[in-house]
């Protein structure tokens, strides 16, 4: 295909953002765009530039033109809206936290499988150059052998019940929005399923406003973390090994940027991305060539790491006593 045509479910805020990534995108046509509402469909459409607007999402998955859908609604709307485009035989990619559990990710999963469709977490940090060369460092031995990991997402965000962070019914909450980021590099590096998982949490009005992560692999390396809404903390990340550590900048999952440095502490080597580029760009190049190679899944984004991961939180909201209302639904 000359071109990838994109349909996007949902108009809000991170919807904005990958819109605006797709036009700088090489081979991303911007085809199709669905809200609840014609109106704001319609908007978001001419803004950006898409060739259609949808008043539904029922509306888009049944145009036969649209190759892939970028899922950009709440949390607790990913399931359902994933399995609607799926059953439409449609390839996905999903933003993050990608369900609200475990059982709803592997239906997902398996339903693309049958169908033969591409399914991806749109976990853009694992696309993007500066983690790219974090995980080359890791696994060519440069720091020996990996002891821990840490990193946290903590930002401070005045509560607003409307809001869909604050949100039961939305999926919201910390864990979900925020400690996915650490969970993910923690997976990735430490190789997925920690033996022991230690987790508190903040609760009130039927979310976590913070937690704190703190994770047992085996042969001893560990990983914590830190996050919530009511600090704003570096959000730094660093990956400790026996020869060195890698330090990331902070806001680690977006900073662009890597530092190498030796077991006394010197800088040994560095990393940075090109500036002004919309890092979104990197994970729709990612899926456009999964899906023009026949692959199911990304090799950046495994579908083994995205169960890890959900795996991880399930067992921390065990922990907490806290579930999701209709999360059995």
């Amino acid at each position: 295909m000359d071109k990838v045509k994109w349909g996007v479910l949902g108009t809000g805020r991170i919807a904005n953002t990958f819109a605006a990534a797709l036009r700088e995108t090489e081979g991303a046509e911007l085809f199709a765009a669905a809200s609840r509402s014609i109106e704001k469909a319609e908007a978001f459409a001419a803004e950006y530039g898409f060739e259609k607007a949808y008043g539904s999402y029922e509306e888009l998955v049944s145009d036969s033109d649209v190759d892939i859908v970028y899922i950009a609604t709440p949390m607790a709307s990913h399931y359902h809206d994933a399995m609607l485009c799926l059953n439409a035989g449609k390839n996905v990619l999903c933003e993050k936290s990608v369900t609200l559990n475990t059982v709803q990710l592997e239906e997902l999963l398996a339903l693309a499988k049958s169908r033969g469709l591409f399914f991806m977490e749109a976990m853009w940090m694992k696309c993007r150059p500066f983690y790219l060369r974090a995980r080359e460092w890791v696994s060519s031995g440069r720091i020996g052998d990996v002891l821990s990991v840490t990193a946290d997402f903590s930002n401070h965000v005045p509560y607003s019940p409307g809001d869909r962070l604050f949100r039961p019914d939305c999926g919201g909450g910390a864990l979900l929005d925020l400690t996915v980021y650490p969970l993910t590099l923690f997976a990735d590096i430490l190789g997925g399923a920690p033996v022991k998982t230690v987790s508190s949490a903040d609760i009130r009005e039927g979310i976590d406003f913070s937690n704190s992560v703190t994770l047992r692999y085996p042969g001893g390396a560990f990983a914590k973390s830190e996050c919530g809404f009511e600090r704003q903390l570096d959000n730094a990340a660093a990956i400790h090994g026996s020869a060195g550590s890698i330090l990331f900048g902070n806001c680690f999952f977006c900073s662009g940027e890597v530092t190498l440095v030796d077991g006394s502490g010197r800088c040994i080597d560095e990393f940075s991305e090109p500036e002004g580029i919309n890092g979104y760009t990197y994970e729709i190049s990612e899926a456009q060539g999964c899906i023009r190679e026949g692959r199911l899944e990304s090799p950046l984004v495994p579908h083994s790491s995205t169960l890890a991961v959900m795996r991880i939180m399930d067992e921390c909201r065990r922990q907490w006593g806290l579930v999701f209302p209709g999360e059995d639904a």
